[in-house]
């Protein structure tokens, strides 16, 4: 990608113009830290410090009373860590563990992208942190930020040969991927350059503006679609032959977020535009992450995302292209089939003498409370623990590899911390997720991860009464439509608008498969539960052999089939 002309950059948005003069992502970010006057970073730093896997935040519940007493907003650092499949050690665990407890507000966020986020980190720890997050073999460079983030992969424990295979291509991805930067060390591990002939930095994917926005790579292993792999900018669906891996269809042109009240924003899924045998999977990785970098809009960063580079130029266009930079043409699609998006909670047997328990982590917080201890309990895991962990991209946790022989003492360890009934819930709650929201994320317009639980206790009442305890229905809540928790593919989705205000959507496919539509625009608990009731009844009543919730609303005429992105908001 040739340099670009400085009446080019004049014409992009001020982010543009901060990474062009950050010197591949340093900006003054040392300085920065180093400043005794303020919680905060410098503003343009703020926007770099996300490339490095951090978010600055404050504590809004605090905003109005520090602004009161005229001291500065409460600042403090979200670190998010890369964990490519959401796989770690119990060694790992134990290190993230002892960071939540040192640095953070005591608690671990299991993301929606199977990652783990840290919250509570004043501007002095920050450098701790990283070097802590380090000294555990993880990091959290391009964790956030214009880049290619976290890949995920499905734990999938009954494939376990087979995933073990797609997840080795998983780890490659994410690796291939990362910046290569130098500044990440330099600033958080205080590790100097050595000076050699060659260009000391240099990004032979990214140059030196990186993406235009976000970018999310999944990789989904059927029949499971828990990873929801069309709400991705870039997708690998495993192809199986004689159960072994032998390429990928490829998905491209999937993203969750919009914006309220401009239309030309919208939720997307992606499409499926070919397959590749797997000695082939790294460079069309990155032939396609280098179509966005070079097509895709740094004018307007609501119109950056790489789905609306494809539905400005056509599919058909990025086919072209991408063949052309590969210089050999993608093959049809292969047949495949997805059966189920959530996950499997309890035992469930491997391979190879192995068992996998997988826990229900109410919207990803693990934190110990009265009732139940969840934190220490799996520190104590963790200690005697000979297998690994695996994050869902569910916001759940799996703790993998038991051997028959160590499973009865990780029982024994799950029944002693209250850990065993964490799966003994509705359909509905085992099916949910929420986004962070209040009072950290400064984009949230309503609560979410606090609000939800409070929400689902009156739902599964509802489902209760109507036969329905049991049933999944994936639901999902975000406190704004950039849509982390994936909102748009809820069967039932609640998306903020205001304090206590959510849009209701309603009619997303179960495996992920087709979007929701907006029911109703800016209503409170008390209608939420008036227009769901007599809908919950009426799907117990008339459903079909083997219905989904989704599919019912739209037979019934409730809102109509959403396949389309640019049909989203008509």
């Amino acid at each position: 990608m040739s340099d670009v002309t400085p009446e080019e950059l004049k014409k992009r948005v001020e982010v543009e113009r901060i990474k062009d003069a950050s010197n591949y992502l340093r900006g003054s970010l040392k300085q920065s830290l180093q400043d005794p006057l303020t919680g905060a970073l410098a503003e343009s730093d703020t926007q770099l410090s996300k490339f490095h896997g951090i978010y600055q935040q404050d504590d809004r519940d605090l905003r109005d009373e520090r602004r009161r007493q005229k001291l500065e907003p409460h600042y403090q650092f979200m670190v998010r860590v890369r964990v490519p499949g959401g796989v770690c050690t119990p060694d790992q665990w134990l290190q993230i563990d002892r960071i939540a407890t040192t640095w953070c507000n005591h608690t671990i966020r299991l993301t929606t992208r199977q990652a783990y986020q840290f919250h509570g980190i004043i501007k002095r720890d920050l450098k701790k942190t990283i070097a802590e997050v380090n000294a555990a073999l993880l990091d959290t460079i391009a964790a956030c930020g214009d880049v290619n983030r976290n890949v995920m992969c499905n734990p999938n424990p009954y494939q376990s040969r087979l995933h073990e295979e797609v997840y080795e291509y998983t780890r490659r991805i994410s690796e291939h991927l990362t910046p290569r930067t130098t500044a990440y060390h330099e600033i958080w591990l205080d590790q100097e350059l050595v000076a050699t002939s060659k260009k000391q930095d240099e990004e032979p994917i990214y140059g030196k503006h990186y993406l235009p926005r976000k970018f999310k790579t999944a990789v989904a292993i059927p029949p499971s679609n828990d990873v929801d792999i069309f709400a991705n900018d870039l997708g690998f669906i495993a192809i199986e032959e004689n159960g072994r891996l032998a390429g990928f269809n490829v998905t491209v042109g999937g993203g969750m977020g919009m914006t309220h009240g401009e239309p030309e924003t919208y939720p997307r899924l992606a499409d499926v535009v070919g397959y590749c045998p797997k000695e082939k999977t790294l460079q069309v990785a990155e032939e396609i992450v280098k179509i966005q970098r070079d097509h895709g809009d740094r004018t307007n960063r609501k119109h950056a995302r790489f789905k609306y580079t494809i539905d400005d130029r056509g599919i058909e266009w990025f086919k072209f292209e991408l063949n052309k930079r590969l210089g050999w043409n993608m093959e049809p699609p292969r047949p495949y089939v997805f059966e189920s998006s959530g996950d499997r909670y309890g035992w469930v047997e491997g391979v190879n003498d192995t068992w996998h328990y997988t826990m229900f982590i109410q919207n990803g917080r693990i934190l110990d409370t009265d009732e139940l201890p969840m934190m220490t309990g799996l520190r104590e895991i963790a200690k005697v623990h000979e297998g690994d962990f695996r994050l869902t991209a569910n916001q759940n946790l799996m703790i993998g590899r038991v051997s028959s022989k160590q499973k009865p003492v990780i029982e024994a360890l799950l029944k002693k911390y209250k850990l065993t009934g964490s799966y003994h819930r509705t359909g509905l709650r085992l099916n949910s997720m929420a986004c962070v929201a209040f009072p950290t994320c400064a984009l949230a317009m309503a609560e979410s991860e606090r609000y939800l639980p409070s929400l689902l206790d009156k739902l599964d009442a509802i489902m209760k009464d109507a036969g329905l305890e049991h049933d999944p229905i994936v639901i999902r809540m975000t406190g704004c439509p950039n849509g982390c928790a994936r909102p748009f593919l809820g069967e039932i989705g609640f998306v903020g608008k205001a304090p206590g205000k959510y849009n209701l959507y309603l009619g997303a496919g179960f495996y992920g498969q087709r979007l929701n539509k907006l029911y109703r625009e800016n209503i409170g608990e008390e209608q939420i539960l008036a227009e769901l009731t007599p809908i919950i009844h009426r799907y117990a009543k008339e459903r079909g052999q083997g219905e989904k919730f989704g599919d019912f609303v739209i037979r019934c005429g409730y809102v109509k089939e959403v396949l389309a992105g640019k049909d989203f908001h008509s």
